[in-house]
Order: structure tokens, then sequence, then C-alpha cells
């Protein structure tokens, strides 16, 4: 590796080409920076860094678009997935994710643990505790389960829907990184041993890991991320190996101790106007649905 750890993580205000980081009016109206109705402490720092940089930016009153949006504005998205499912549509966004799958594509060195995705059908017949969780929105609670039975019916969800279903492990540390044409472009560690425990990445004693780390996964999963995402690592306990712990949606995860400036470059891209969206992103877009109002 020829990248030193400390040189990882780009500088939050340095202009990164195609990263729809205005601080003027784009046309006849202004990029919209547009947060979802129960906005979260990540958003309310987004929405002022967003002003503070030129951008509107407002909360939705609702699970809406709402009706004073100009049309030709164009519209960026923060919020969860109930919330793009919602508005996503109608205001043209491309939104990107990672596949549902993507951590069962990564060599056994990076993850150490074994993971595979099951329909939903076939996990409630596991008979051995795993930790189970939906790849995409939060369907059903991922934790530790003792065996497949516990997962919803399919009164409750479709038979093929995704279950990724993970060895058990303990994470001793773990670390959200934001992560912008390959690299990671602000990063914090937001756990240790199972516990919330946010701080900046600068003040954590694995800094220099942890970028190593970092810079080895995203090397290794060249085209298989978006442009713009999150994904969180973390260090075993029990090996002292560094992990992946999982990938995320920009558009969708707290901040915690990043900075704001590099946090909004990232959501800016990970989800914006269709017609901005390039090429090699197309394919990592979500599925929006058709509202009827």
């Amino acid at each position: 590796m020829t990248t030193s750890p400390a040189d990882t993580v780009t500088t939050a205000r340095t202009a990164t080409a195609g990263t729809p980081a205005v601080t003027t009016a784009a046309g006849p109206a202004a990029r919209l920076l547009l947060l979802a109705p129960r906005i979260n402490e990540t958003g309310l720092q987004l929405r002022t860094t967003a002003q503070r940089r030129g951008l509107a930016a407002r909360t939705a009153p609702a699970y809406r678009v709402p009706e004073d949006v100009p049309a030709s504005a164009p519209v960026h998205l923060y919020g969860g997935p109930l919330f793009a499912d919602a508005v996503g549509r109608e205001l043209g966004l491309a939104l990107l994710d990672a596949a549902p799958d993507w951590l069962t594509t990564l060599p056994a060195g990076l993850t150490g643990r074994r993971i595979e995705c099951l329909a939903l059908a076939d996990a409630r017949r596991l008979r051995r505790p795993a930790f189970l969780k939906p790849p995409v929105d939060k369907l059903f609670p991922a934790r530790i389960y003792p065996d497949g039975s516990g997962l919803p019916g399919p009164d409750a969800l479709d038979d093929d829907t995704l279950v990724l279903v993970s060895d058990i492990v303990t994470f001793e540390r773990e670390y959200r990184l934001f992560v912008l044409d390959g690299a990671v472009h602000a990063a914090s560690r937001y756990a240790v041993d199972g516990s919330l425990s946010v701080a900046p990445l600068d003040a954590d004693p694995r800094r220099d890991q942890a970028l190593a780390f970092a810079a080895e996964v995203l090397a290794a999963c060249a085209g298989s991320l978006p442009s713009a995402v999150v994904v969180d690592i973390g260090l075993l306990a029990d090996s002292g190996a560094w992990s992946v712990v999982e990938a995320n949606p920009a558009w969708a995860s707290g901040g915690y101790a990043c900075d704001p400036d590099a946090v909004l470059d990232v959501v800016l891209r990970a989800a914006g106007p269709a017609a901005d969206l390039r090429d090699a992103d197309r394919r990592f877009c979500r599925d929006l649905p058709r509202v009827v109002r």
C-alpha cells in the first residue's frame, strides 16, 4: 500500500470533481436540500451547513413533496427510506446505495466472518444462532436470533425478502466512513465495546490503523460501490482483526463526529437530480415506488 493513512481522508472543503456542492444558484432556482420531517442531529447540521454554503435548505412538514418547491429546483435529499420513497420519484431523484448482497461479495479477509444473503423463506429454516438483518431498509430488527423461527412470517413479509445472515462476532471499536469517489471523505468513531461512543477519528488511538484498513477495503471494492456511500468498519474483539461491518446509503446515515461540510459533499452526490447521475452510478440507484396521492 503506497497511500499514507494520514492522507486517506480528503480535505472537507476541497472541491471534488463532479460533486454538486455548489454555493450559488443553479439556473432559475437554487439547489435545495430537503430534509425528512423527523430531522435528527445530522440533519440539523446539514441544513445549517447547506445554508452557509448558499444552498436553500428546509425540513419537509410531511412525508410528501412540499407544494411550494419550484418545479425547476434541483433537489437533494437527506432522510430515511420512508421519506425517500415518498418523494424521490416525484422530485426526479437518483438515490445511491450499495447492492443488497455487497457484503457477501467481499473476500473473507475483509469481513472476518461468514456472511450469506438468503431469501426470507430460507432464512426462517435456520437452526443455528446468527446475526440477521434486512440488507435494505429496516423491515425487521437487526440482531442476534437463536434461529430463523423468530423472523417475520409470510403474513408480514414476502418469502423472497432478502436477509443477511452473518456469523456472530463482537466488535471492540466501530467507525463510520463517508466515502466519495473511492476515498474516505469523512470519518468518525461511533462505538466501543458495543456501546455508543462518538468521537472524531483524530481523537481515536486506532486512527491510523482504521484509515489503513479503509484504504485496503476501498481499493479491493473498486467498482462495487457507488461513488458516494457510507461504509462502516470495526475492530474484532476476539481476533484483533479489522472487518467491514456494513455499507449504508449516505442520504440516510448519521454523521456522528464527522465534519458536516464533508458529510454534505457525500450526501449531495448520493441523493440528487437524476439528470446529474454519472453513468457508473446508474446500477446503484434505489428503485423508487410510484406514489399515488
